[in-house]
């Protein structure tokens, strides 16, 4: 790392805040599709497994920030909609809504939804990775991101509240699915 951050900043007499490095990242577009892919493998495992508790389970609070086991995932549903609005520069207001708070509506909509991301994904070149994306905040402040951050958010954000999910399917007794992304590299 040393010789690294030494080689990008022998051009500054002091080297920049380490926020600076960011600004000198770059992922390729390929990197991101599989990002994407494998964020939409992971939320459909997890989703897959949660069809099979009881609705007592489903619903069980754990005194999180989103309660429960549906309530996460809709949560982790929300935030994928909610991004992908705003890559395509469309506002969206709300975050979850009431029709969202069901298993079935999980079932019917997140399937699509990722095949959206997807889609949006195959069209994504390196250069577009990393152009700003420009969007507001929920509660509307304006905000400029590369779109290769953004969507590192979004999977980040999914695993986070996936890792969750999966803990909360421990306490009930249940075995979760294998979600790291090294058995994602490995699958068939």
């Amino acid at each position: 790392m040393r010789r690294f951050r030494h080689r990008i900043f022998r051009r500054f007499a002091t080297p920049p805040p380490a926020r600076a490095i960011i600004d000198y990242m770059s992922v390729s577009a390929d990197v991101l599709r599989t990002q994407i892919d494998y964020t939409a493998w992971a939320s459909m495992l997890l989703a897959d497994a949660a069809a099979q508790l009881s609705p007592e389970e489903l619903t069980h609070d754990f005194r999180t920030a989103d309660g429960s086991i549906l309530g996460t995932l809709v949560h982790i549903f929300a935030a994928d909609r909610l991004w992908l609005e705003r890559v395509h520069g469309r506002p969206h207001p709300v975050l979850v809504t009431d029709a969202d708070r069901s298993l079935s509506a999980l079932q019917s909509g997140w399937p699509p939804l990722l095949q959206r991301w997807k889609a949006w994904a195959a069209d994504l070149t390196d250069e577009r990775a990393r152009e700003p994306l420009a969007y507001s905040t929920m509660e509307g402040t304006p905000r400029r991101q590369p779109i290769w951050q953004v969507v590192f958010h979004v999977v980040n954000h999914g695993t986070h509240h996936r890792g969750q999910v999966s803990g909360f399917l421990r306490t009930l007794g249940h075995t979760p699915p294998i979600l790291d992304l090294a058995y994602f590299y490995r699958k068939p």
